[in-house]
């Protein structure tokens, strides 16, 4: 679809964004979702009653906080009463918030606070803090209800409460008046959100906080390009005059998402001189979600638009992988050489050094593995002093000769039995670390050995079952579509080979066996799942679908189907808790 220019000047300047002014990614910052039942609505009046909270990172939810509180000097009310469910019979025997209040701080201590009408929520722990005598730590504040004021318009719901905006995204958890019910709900809220913003280009936390309704003149200027886009699901892409895609979307209602564009609002001037640019709106329509998003994740992948961050450089993903040396040692890496070489399956991929890092860092301290870069060969052995680590005990002291090369494998076994999916002694040897660290009073330490070892467990449960997944010839699945139709997709290697969607499940034969004929030829991966095009982050995608979908058939790979290790990782994922595979992609 072409549209004339509007001689609006254009602002787009033929630089590439540097990465150090792009700020904390929003999958980078934890986040406490808290919510409050109370007595009352006035804060230096009213008691806390109960305090649910939800902390998160990544998509990932690595802790809950819930607890009642007994009110000291006011009393619930009957109208609180029904509508909470929370008597007094409920809080008698509960601790008062003197006893809560340490716990719940140290529980958000570092995080970014997020409640649904924050005013009401923060003004209530802020005042406990000062009628208590704590100090008050004033986080980083979101408020869903302002962040989806934004983004939600009223054509889509009667208003932003938080029932309402949960039945409209759809949440797992109904809200239902009591906190961590109500917390958990927000905590799906904030995600889905955050999608909203993502595709207004708005990915970090700066961004988010300094999101403003200003800027509305300059878009709605170019409103017309949103005419005659189709209200179904597919990809969009903006383009400049001479036809250089500028940014790539998806959404299951293309129109209704392009319009959001001339109606949000993003202070920062990214998405306003995207648009000022833009000349020209082209659409790729698609047979449901899912091959919306699929060619979004390829498209950005292969044009790498200025105006997209997500998926745009998939070589900066970090991955752990031990080194190829006499004595091999831990290392973060990105380059593919590095993962070629390395003699043990690699740990990743990581969206961020950092956190591959941490999981790095906690592996060297509950694992005897070489820490020092001491370039050790068999004639050298000996020749070195012994390092810090070998001096306290931290590893067997392979660089001064103290250890030899058999006991050194030995002595790491756990450690690649770890990178080959057997994640049992890492839970083991991090909750012996976990329980030593809170008897000594380090709740902070303990609280980063969890999360690192919660990420370790699930970045190695995606990649397994990734790697199952492409190793898989072919895979016809079928899931409820938006009209009680149903989405079709046929997967081949762990790529989407095929798309259709059928009106019942009667015409689902016909329209598989046209859809089979047709569809991409995938070969099978070659040795390295971890391929620095778009592919990995496609088969996660795929993967996470999969595990709502109804399978149609599985074209098997020799005498094995689509299958997991029953003691691999993602089993241990389960047990410990680790959120799905969809909610991470």
């Amino acid at each position: 679809m072409t549209v004339p220019f509007d001689r609006a000047p254009s602002t787009l300047h033929n630089t590439q964004l540097s990465f150090d002014s792009l700020g904390t990614p929003l999958s980078d910052v934890t986040f406490v979702i808290v919510d409050l039942e109370t007595t009352g609505t006035r804060a230096g009046q009213s008691e806390i009653t109960e305090i649910g909270a939800v902390k998160t990172r990544g998509g990932e939810v690595i802790g809950e906080f819930q607890t009642l509180v007994k009110p000291e000097h006011s009393v619930i009310s009957p109208f609180v009463a029904r509508l909470t469910g929370i008597t007094h019979a409920m809080v008698d025997d509960a601790p008062p918030i003197s006893s809560v209040l340490p716990s719940f701080l140290e529980f958000s201590v570092g995080a970014v606070l997020v409640a649904h009408n924050a005013p009401f929520d923060i003004g209530f722990l802020r005042s406990a803090c000062e009628r208590l005598d704590y100090h008050w730590p004033a986080p980083t504040v979101l408020d869903t209800v302002t962040l989806a004021r934004r983004v939600v318009g009223r054509d889509e719901v009667r208003n932003h409460k938080l029932s309402t905006l949960a039945a409209h995204f759809g949440t797992q958890v109904e809200p239902d008046h009591r906190a961590l019910s109500d917390a958990r709900a927000t905590g799906e809220l904030l995600h889905h959100l955050f999608e909203r913003f993502g595709g207004y280009g708005v990915t970090t936390l700066e961004e988010l906080s300094t999101v403003r309704q200003s800027g509305w003149a300059k878009r709605q200027a170019k409103s017309h390009l949103a005419k005659g886009v189709p209200e179904e699901p597919g990809v969009y892409m903006f383009l400049d005059g001479t036809r250089r895609v500028l940014y790539i979307g998806k959404s299951g209602n293309m129109a209704r998402r392009v319009r959001g564009y001339f109606n949000a609002s993003e202070n920062r001037g990214r998405m306003a001189e995207m648009i000022t640019a833009a000349q020209e709106v082209s659409c790729l329509p698609c047979a449901h979600a899912l091959e919306a998003e699929v060619r979004e994740i390829r498209l950005i992948g292969d044009l790498a638009p200025p105006y997209n961050r997500r998926s745009k450089n998939p070589e900066r993903n970090s991955w752990i992988v031990l080194s190829d040396e006499l004595f091999p040692r831990l290392s973060v890496v990105r380059a593919n050489s590095a993962l070629e070489r390395s003699p043990a399956p690699p740990l990743g991929p990581f969206r961020s050094r950092k956190s591959a890092q941490a999981v790095k860092e906690l592996l060297d301290t509950l694992y005897p593995v070489k820490r020092c870069t001491a370039a050790i060969t068999q004639r050298s052995l000996g020749e070195h002093r012994p390092c810090v680590s070998a001096q306290v005990g931290q590893c067997g002291g392979p660089c001064a000769g103290i250890t030899d090369v058999d006991d050194y494998r030995s002595s790491i076994r756990e450690l690649l039995a770890l990178l080959d999916g057997d994640l049992s002694s890492l839970q083991r040897l991090a909750a012996e670390r976990m329980q030593r660290l809170s008897g000594e009073a380090r709740f902070e330490t303990a609280a980063e050995v969890r999360d690192a070892m919660r990420s370790a467990v699930s970045i190695a449960a995606r990649a397994e079952q990734v790697t199952a997944l492409r190793s898989v010839p072919e895979l016809i699945a079928a899931a409820p579509g938006f009209d009680s139709g149903w989405d079709l997709a046929i997967i081949r290697h762990g790529k989407l080979a095929g798309a259709g969607h059928v009106s019942t499940r009667q015409a689902m034969g016909d329209s598989l066996s046209a859809l089979s004929s047709t569809a991409e030829w995938v070969p099978a991966p070659g040795a390295l799942p971890q391929d620095t095009d778009s592919l990995p982050e496609e088969s996660r995608l795929l993967a996470g679908w999969l595990e709502t979908a109804e399978l149609v058939s599985v074209t098997p790979a020799g005498d094995h189907g689509w299958s997991l290790p029953r003691q691999g990782a993602t089993s241990h994922a389960h047990s410990s808790g680790a959120v799905r595979l969809s909610d991470s992609v």
